[in-house]
């Protein structure tokens, strides 16, 4: 019994207390020249304009968090106001405590999915809690560049990889079902929901199968494009407006010509390298190969539209190498 508590104790603080202090080191005690967030005294208008207006989730929730903190600051709180108002401001923090709770949902998502049919050396628990810890370290040196709507759509996604890896271990459509309305719900939140197609493509896609005339997995494919179609295309229907725009600008010049654009494309292009000399079975290094491959119309989307520099788009794409790494794939040539 002792142990068992001991080990829920080790749980607690590993998968939520240690994360959250990381990243209220990232908000508050590494300022950043990147970002001028922490002194926005209101939701900023430019996340209702542009590409971000079709980011409704995060911007709705940015609002009535920013209510929110106002309200505690003047009422409940109002006897911590200095220090709260020498740290920040009612968007700023609400923006920290919403990011923080789907930072610690991410940590509960990535500690089930190397629960998963984990092989080798993560099999172990302390290992385990190293590749744990390894990737919710990347997740807080990208918040230089905090957003209301990143952490939001990471949860998203590896609550779609956990739904890929549970379906393909039990085959029940209950889970290929939460999976479409997840992607349908998280492309209102941000485009990454892409990205969940093409890791389920990379695990279930099989050259050979459709050689032998077998499109099972095209037929299991359309239903998470169309679920994310509808509400992309739905959005940019509805939201128009003068200010709003299908992208924020075109940055590829900036992205090859930068120094620090070039430094976080190089920062990526490193880590995804080790992470791939990580693998040691061949089944899901073809599997990693096949996410890369089905992940080119985003790579395409963030060389045009992005900044490298904003390594937090490479994110998906490192944490999915470091789970299929690491993870025991089936056979997949029976869908």
């Amino acid at each position: 019994m002792l142990k068992k508590n001991v080990e829920k104790i080790n749980g607690f603080l590993f998968v939520i207390v240690l994360p959250l202090l990381l990243f209220a080191m990232s908000y508050y005690g590494f300022e950043s020249s990147y970002t001028r967030l922490k002194t926005s005294e209101k939701t900023p208008d430019f996340l209702f304009s542009s590409v971000y207006a079709y980011r409704v989730i995060p911007n709705y929730l940015s609002v009535q968090m920013t209510d929110l903190m106002y309200n505690l600051i003047n009422g409940p709180l109002s006897s911590f106001k200095d220090f709260l108002s020498k740290n920040g401001t009612p968007f700023y923090h609400g923006l920290f405590l919403m990011n923080s709770v789907f930072f610690i949902l991410c940590s509960f998502i990535l500690n089930a999915v190397f629960k998963l049919r984990s092989t080798g050396l993560i099999l172990n628990l302390n290992a385990r809690r190293i590749i744990h810890l390894l990737s919710v370290f990347f997740i807080v040196i990208t918040q230089y560049a905090p957003t209301n709507c990143d952490t939001i759509a990471l949860f998203c996604y590896l609550s779609g990889v956990f739904l890929t890896l549970k379906y393909l271990d039990t085959r029940k459509i209950v889970f290929f079902s939460i999976l479409i309305g997840l992607i349908g719900i998280s492309t209102l939140v941000r485009e990454t929901a892409c990205l969940n197609i093409a890791f389920f493509a990379a695990v279930f896609f099989n050259i050979d199968d459709l050689k032998k005339g077998n499109y099972q997995i095209i037929l299991k494919i359309i239903p998470l494009i169309i679920a994310f179609l509808v509400p992309y295309l739905g959005l940019r229907a509805l939201l128009v407006q003068d200010e709003t725009t299908f992208v924020e600008g075109f940055y590829i010049n900036r992205n090859f010509s930068s120094p620090f654009n070039l430094a976080g494309l190089v920062f990526a292009i490193i880590v995804i390298y080790f992470i791939y000399k990580l693998y040691t079975e061949d089944e899901n290094r073809r599997i990693f190969g096949k996410y890369f491959f089905f992940s080119i119309p985003y790579l395409i989307m963030i060389t045009l539209v992005g900044l490298f520099w904003e390594v937090r788009l490479f994110l998906p794409l490192i944490l999915t190498g470091i789970i299929t790494a690491y993870y025991q794939f089936k056979k997949t040539s029976e869908i």
